[in-house]
């Protein structure tokens, strides 16, 4: 037998460590400043660039693509290396992926900042960073395969079974979420409108969380568990059953976050169906997890390392079951829209994700340096900090949403809503949204601890840039192993297709009918395109973030229709692009909000949101009286939608700045009739053309008795 002598490459583990380490800092600071300006929105300093808007989706970027990202890069380039008996295929194309994935960070990091956004959540990138994405995530591939085609270890290991998951799933999702029709460098439309539009979304959003927040983690936690325990995987036959029925049931999922719109039902009870059955290889995962520590457990007393894994086990049980609680229809009803869904992504996200790779930092670095951690007593120190600051921020959170649920939802014995004003409920949740932001800052702390522990740790050692290993050459095949999974396991690429078709069958069963019979989307003849201020006005609602706090559908609730009007159509977003639905109602909802309010209203709200709503905690909005409206984009725009199959004209759209000046006047004569002075080409009146426009199209029906006007208020 020959024994081959190689390489592991620990630089690169290194590398994705430091930066794992920086923007968990980076980000889990900005979630703690837009965590107080929910609280005092003045905390965007009165600045354009760091409102509650642009500044949430660059803390959820951050956390997701950059802490989690890296943390993702470097578990997979140190145990891929050792499960594979093989230094990484290509040093360069690791070099290349690293620079590149941290350009990648700070460009989306700018540009959402400047308002250059899609809206789609998880993915706001604008065009030019979604094709840097999907170049960076191409290297990672070439550099993954080739590395698993040249093992000495013809087993591929579980963990590598989910890293070609995660791979193969990511590039799909990002690919067919991210079409888009280019109007400028920094300015795109979706191809995909309303409905259409949203279903892609939460099939991508949905399993960004499946695929880049929970397949390469589990993948490892399979190899840094038992490593930890220096015990064995509970199970080798649970593993495969965990992974092939994860993958496959996990992408179906998506349509549970669109309970009770108007996308069509038959899509929501499958959503409902694959979300309840995927509970089983959920916790399948998690109990092989806390099973390899059978025999263990004494060692959890005194190895931070496994304190941190047990509970990023435990928080990935409790995700993993309420997931499926909240797609069960009568808990949606009350939790949807409310801060029960910000609970449930942070007991995910700080506790499996945020501890779990604690964990693997806390191993990787002493073992690549050559030296035992700092400070045990740090370390635990960091784990109970963490730990009170993941309840100080969940309880409150589960707090605040059921009494949101529930205001929202209650009548008085008269059959008129007891809280008909929806700023009553925000008051009444501030003292929670407090303790949140408390609990945030704990689990800062923790982290600038760890921070601390690792530089020392790193300073009391040498990192070993080149650490020596050696295997024995992979020989050929000369006995047939007798279980089928086994042999799969030597041929890496097929796995890699069956996988595919795995996670492709369900997103092809959903979509497909849905883009293509027409009676999925009714056509409604009373909707007609944005005029040209309009659709200037909605993307300047776009780029200031809107979407993050106010949604744009009215579920068939009786408490809904009685707040807002008749409840939302499929039909009334055939325009949409993006459909801006929303996920969270910090504020009210806007679909039936034209109308409602005269323009000085929406002028006062805008410049300064206590005016018209005392105790707001919305931001003000100055800047869009000073900034004059840019249209040099205009008839790209009106082009781009009509190329979409938005029917403007060619005199529509030849007239474009025609009859936006004509509608911007009208506007502004307005409000100079009730003394307010404004220029008609600055950026507020195309906002307030917009937000006037919302719900005008559908003409709501005479008022039915209180029990005849919704399907249900469960």
């Amino acid at each position: 037998m020959q024994v081959e002598q190689f390489n592991y490459d620990n630089k690169i583990v290194r590398n994705f460590g430091i930066a794992t380490i920086i923007w968990g800092l980076v980000g889990m600071s900005i979630g703690l400043l837009i965590a107080t300006q929910l609280i005092w929105p003045e905390m965007n300093f009165l600045n354009q660039y760091t409102t509650f808007g642009r500044v949430r989706p660059v803390h959820t970027n951050a956390v997701v693509f950059a802490f989690v990202g890296n943390a993702i890069f470097m578990g997979v380039y140190y145990s891929m290396q050792r499960v594979l008996k093989a230094r990484m295929f290509s040093d360069l194309l690791s070099k290349i992926h690293f620079w590149s994935w941290q350009l990648v960070i700070v460009a989306s990091a700018v540009t959402l900042l400047l308002g250059y956004t899609s809206s789609h959540e998880y993915a706001e990138m604008e065009w030019p960073i979604d094709i840097a994405i999907t170049l960076v995530w191409v290297v990672f591939g070439i550099n993954m395969f080739g590395t698993i085609i040249k093992r000495r270890e013809r087993h591929m290991y579980v963990a590598v079974w989910f890293y070609i998951a995660t791979f193969v799933t990511v590039a799909v999702l990002h690919i067919v979420n991210s079409i888009q029709l280019p109007v400028s460098l920094w300015k795109s439309y979706y191809v995909y409108a309303g409905v259409q539009d949203a279903l892609v979304q939460w099939w991508y959003g949905h399993n960004a969380v499946a695929f880049f927040l929970t397949t390469p983690y589990l993948g490892m936690m399979y190899y840094f568990l038992p490593k930890m325990a220096n015990r064995p995987v509970y199970s080798y036959k649970l593993s495969i059953l965990h992974f092939w029925s994860l993958i496959f049931i996990y992408i179906w999922a998506g349509p549970h976050h669109l309970l009770y719109t108007s996308l069509p039902s038959w899509v929501q009870s499958l959503g409902v169906v694959f979300s309840i059955m995927l509970i089983a290889p959920s916790w399948g995962g998690m109990i092989n997890g806390l099973l390899t520590l059978r025999g263990a457990w004494d060692k959890v007393r005194t190895e931070p390392t496994l304190k941190f894994m047990v509970v990023a086990l435990t928080a990935y049980g409790m995700a993993t079951f309420e997931g499926p609680l909240l797609s069960l229809k009568q808990v949606n009803a009350i939790a949807h829209f409310t801060d029960w869904i910000v609970a449930h992504v942070h007991v995910g996200a700080l506790g499996w994700n945020g501890f779990l790779t604690f964990a693997v930092l806390y191993f990787i670095i002493p073992k690549i340096y050559k030296t035992p951690l700092y400070s045990k007593k740090l370390a635990n120190v960091h784990f109970w900090i963490g730990t009170l600051g993941i309840l100080f921020y969940a309880i409150p959170m589960y707090w605040a949403a059921v009494v949101q649920g529930l205001m929202w939802k209650e009548f008085t014995p008269e059959g008129v809503l007891k809280y008909p004003n929806f700023l009553a409920t925000t008051l009444e949740i501030l003292p929670m949204h407090m303790m949140r932001a408390v609990g945030g800052a704990l689990y800062l702390t923790g982290v600038i601890i760890m921070t601390y522990n690792l530089i020392k740790t790193m300073k009391a050692g040498k990192l070993v840039a080149n650490e020596a290993a050696e295997a024995p050459a992979l020989e050929p095949v000369v006995t047939r192993e007798p279980a089928p999974h086994r042999r799969l396991e030597r041929k890496p690429v097929l796995f890699m297709v069956l996988a595919l078709v795995a996670i492709l069958i369900g997103g092809i069963v959903e979509m497909i009918p849905t883009f293509t019979i027409s009676s999925n989307v009714p056509k409604i003849a009373s909707v007609q395109p944005y005029t040209a201020l309009e659709l200037q006005g909605r993307d300047l609602y776009i780029r200031e973030g809107c979407v993050n706090c106010h949604s744009q559908t009215v579920r068939p609730f009786r408490s809904e229709t009685a707040r807002y009007g008749e409840y939302s159509k499929a039909g009334e977003f055939v325009y949409d692009m993006p459909f801006l639905w929303g996920s969270k109602r910090t504020g009210p909802d806007l679909h039936r909000l034209g109308g409602k309010y005269p323009n000085k209203w929406h002028f006062d709200h805008l410049l300064d949101p206590t005016i018209t709503s005392p105790g707001s905690i919305m931001p003000a909005y100055p800047w869009l009286i000073e900034q004059t409206l840019d249209n040099s984009l205009l008839d790209k725009k009106m082009n781009a939608m009509r190329v979409l199959g938005v029917p403007y004209s060619e005199e529509e759209i030849q007239n474009a700045f025609t009859n936006l000046q004509k509608q911007a006047d009208e506007i502004t004569a307005d409000l100079a009739a009730n003394q307010v002075e404004v220029r008609s080409d600055s950026e507020i009146i195309a906002v307030i053309a917009y937000l006037q426009r919302l719900g005008k199209d559908i003409k709501a029906e005479a008022p039915q008795a209180a029990d005849e006007i919704v399907l249900s208020d469960n």
